[in-house]
């Protein structure tokens, strides 16, 4: 068995004999006053602008229910990740392995990652990553929302799919020199003129969304789009920024539930489109909430008569170049910045998981013939979002990253020589470009 990649997909094609049934759930997961945000990287918790939830959807047929979650935090990582999918998986009565956790990767938004907080707790003047007993109440509190959605599931009949252009919100954070290294970059905020003058760079210019429906009666909506969801943070104000803010505003209009994911987002930011203003944080959500619009505007409804769900669990290797010893001295060093001490510490909960062959799980959901629902871990480059939808020419291929956050970036294997800040916390080694594109493949490989 090769030790990169487990390719024994967990399938389970659903004709639906009975009628497929869908819940929709929601749960606040706003952490108190004090709380670590960021995982201890960001200033703690000082008041809150707007909650933080937990949505998604549980879709019942013949076979065990599938659930896809989406949360308003930072990441969710290792063993927190596989342990909100068991308890959600219970919850749903189904297993873990048909449950698929996604963060949205907001930056002043709590970061799941317990093994870390009880690494440096056992350090000289520990920071704290983690309110830890909050977290366990906030992820019962989900788990609570989705047994109550399931006492009124709702029949599907159909599903719609759409997609819109995206207006002045994404651009590649990493711009090259002529020597073909990082020259620039270009992150979620930038004040510097000639940076924001720059082009857009690669980036998927469109947000994808997904409809369920009874008939006439539409029951929910998921949208998907790869950016980083973030216009200013650091300021201890909770926020779900402005992705949630367009999301909230679209379950507003129309009664119905609204759920965000963010895409491949690793490389991908609003610098060019944002200064940090509360202006610039007002215009790129009315930017998203349009393009969420425009993209329903146009969907295409039709009849869903079958499901599948596909599960590969993937060890990746961690990167040789940052032994376990070596991240566990800065962990102690008491005199090293918290944040230095915190990021060595994820990257130890990284390698530890890789020694262990503790799976991370790629997922993908196939509705009908033409729809693909793809579920991805960590910090993905933008690359391997265009790269799931090349396995489908003609189909409507919609990513999800920021799964199990463990493996912290996910660049190309090339990225590593081009230099940059993304390749520094990248705790995968640079061969599993391999691996992703292998895995992605058999995921959406036509049957």
């Amino acid at each position: 068995m090769h030790k990169l990649l487990l390719l024994l997909p967990l399938l389970a094609s659903t004709a639906l004999g009975a009628p497929l049934r869908l819940a929709t759930f929601r749960a606040d997961v706003t952490p108190p006053v004090g709380a670590p945000l960021c995982g201890g990287l960001v200033k703690p918790v000082a008041g809150i602008s707007e909650p933080l939830l937990a949505l998604g959807v549980v879709i019942l047929s013949d076979d065990k229910p599938v659930v896809l979650c989406a949360v308003d935090w930072c990441e969710i990582r290792a063993g927190d990740h596989v342990h909100w999918r068991e308890v959600l998986a219970q919850a749903a009565g189904t297993t873990p392995e048909r449950v698929a956790v996604q963060s949205l990767h907001q930056h002043n938004a709590p970061l799941g990652d317990s093994a870390s907080h009880k690494l440096l707790a056992g350090c000289p003047s520990p920071p704290a990553v983690l309110d830890l007993d909050w977290a366990q109440r906030a992820l019962q509190g989900v788990a609570t929302s989705i047994k109550t959605a399931l006492q009124n599931p709702q029949p599907v009949t159909h599903l719609a799919t759409g997609q819109a252009a995206v207006e002045k919100v994404a651009s590649n954070r990493r711009i090259l020199g002529d020597d073909g290294k990082i020259a620039k970059m270009r992150l979620s905020s930038t004040k510097d003129a000639t940076l924001r003058d720059l082009p857009e760079g690669l980036i998927d210019p469109m947000l994808k969304t997904i409809s369920f429906w009874n008939g006439e009666k539409k029951l929910a909506v998921l949208h998907y789009y790869a950016t980083h969801p973030m216009s200013y943070y650091g300021d201890g104000m909770v926020t779900y920024d402005f992705v949630g803010t367009a999301r909230e505003k679209r379950t507003q209009d129309d009664g119905v539930p609204h759920v965000y994911f963010t895409g491949c987002g690793g490389n991908i930011a609003a610098g060019k489109y944002n200064d940090a203003s509360k202006e610039a944080r007002l215009r790129l959500g009315e930017n998203i909430h349009a393009a969420m619009v425009a993209s329903e505007q146009q969907m295409k409804r039709v009849p869903l008569s079958k499901i599948e769900w596909r599960a590969v669990p993937v060890v990746l290797k961690a990167n040789p170049e940052f032994p376990e010893e070596r991240m566990l001295k800065v962990c102690e060093n008491a005199a090293a910045a918290p944040s230095t001490r915190i990021s060595a510490a994820f990257r130890v909960g990284f390698i530890r998981q890789s020694a262990a062959g503790v799976p991370i799980q790629f997922t993908s959901l196939h509705l009908g013939d033409d729809v693909s629902l793809l579920h991805l871990p960590g910090e993905t480059f933008i690359e391997y979002q265009l790269f799931a939808q090349q396995q489908r020419p003609g189909a409507f291929v919609a990513t999800a990253s920021y799964g199990d956050g463990a493996p912290g970036y996910i660049p190309l294997e090339k990225s590593f020589a081009e230099g940059g800040y993304e390749p520094t916390q990248a705790f995968a080694a640079p061969e599993s470009e391999k691996v992703m594109r292998d895995t992605i493949a058999e995921l959406l490989r036509v049957k």
